[in-house]
């Protein structure tokens, strides 16, 4: 998820009521939510789409869960003690508990990589142990009602705080409100999931029957706003398919690009080229598309725009377009 998602849940569930567990203690939940995407900074040194096998990964995984809180809390309890010593301490400030502050940047660290499970991205939930990517396929990487409901909560909390008024209770309805959200999200990719397929027919003898194929790879894809509405592809002999359908759930098929190629053969390619190899390991749904000049650019399905057709892809200049057969 975006970074404003994951700040706005550090606050809150400090307005929950842990925030006054110990001193620094909002620091240590809104910079602990983050703190995973310390991998952002590979952009210094990664070149065209090798961040994407680098993402979601190492930072990700378990043992950065344990350590990164650990340094967050340090450094936090460092800053206390610096300002101690300087007289520039707030009065106000509780009394800072190393143990507490590790506990809330664990926490608000843990919140980070479920929120980003939760979308068609992907995650590496277990590196460096095991590099398979987890989907949630529930939320759009930035969800205005999330931004919505929790900046509404947090804001009210804090408001009612000021005025010396109960300030936990609004936190932990929005928290509620938000869990429920997001398992009806699940739900709904559920169900656009089971409803992906089309029907066939297919010739015996001198007849034919109708068939329903139902295929095993299917992505719904949540649109940005209208979270009740699934964008839903699926792979069928090789093409990746559209499935729209209107609001009498009559369904069209149509494939997502006209211009496929055959997969050429990655084995030979993919060592001396760390951009292909990046987003091979990325990829979850890849597709080989003609460019104009008869060459293929690699496309992952998910991310397919033909409004945008540079994100997300990798251009094979030395390999020529060979078109699939026809179906």
């Amino acid at each position: 998820m975006d970074n404003l998602t994951h700040s706005l849940v550090g606050a809150l569930i400090g307005q929950a009521g842990l925030k006054r567990k110990t001193g620094l203690a909002m620091p240590a939940l809104i910079i602990g939510a983050n703190l995973p995407d310390v991998d952002a900074a590979c952009f210094f040194w990664l070149d065209g789409v090798e961040h994407l096998g680098f993402r979601r990964g190492i930072t990700h995984g378990p043992p950065a869960l344990v350590l990164l809180p650990l340094v967050l809390a340090g450094l936090l309890w460092g800053w206390d003690r610096w300002q101690a010593k300087r007289g520039t301490r707030p009065e106000g400030r509780l009394p800072v508990r190393f143990g507490w502050l590790y506990l809330l940047a664990f926490i608000a660290c843990l919140t980070h990589p479920a929120l980003d499970w939760l979308n068609v991205y992907g995650i590496r939930l277990l590196e460096p142990f095991s590099s398979r990517w987890f989907y949630g396929d529930t939320l759009f990487i930035i969800d205005v009602w999330l931004w919505a409901l929790m900046g509404f909560a947090t804001w009210f909390s804090l408001r009612r705080e000021k005025r010396s008024r109960e300030w936990r209770r609004p936190a932990r309805i929005a928290i509620a409100v938000a869990l429920a959200y997001i398992a009806v999200n699940g739900a709904i990719t559920k169900s656009a999931e089971g409803k992906a397929g089309f029907s066939t027919y297919e010739t015996i003898g001198d007849g034919f029957y109708q068939k329903t194929v139902s295929p095993a790879h299917v992505i719904a894809s949540p649109p940005p706003v209208q979270f009740w509405k699934r964008d839903t592809i699926f792979e069928w002999r090789g093409r990746w398919q559209e499935m729209i359908c209107n609001q009498n759930s009559d369904c069209l098929v149509t494939p997502l690009s006209s211009e496929l190629c055959k997969m050429p053969q990655w084995q030979s390619l993919r060592k001396p080229n760390l951009q292909l190899d990046a987003f091979l390991f990325w990829s979850r749904a890849p597709f080989a598309e003609a460019a104009p000049d008869g060459s293929v650019i690699l496309r992952d399905a998910r991310f397919y725009d033909p409004r945008a057709r540079d994100r997300f892809s990798v251009a094979l200049p030395d390999v020529e377009c060979e078109e699939l057969a026809a179906e």
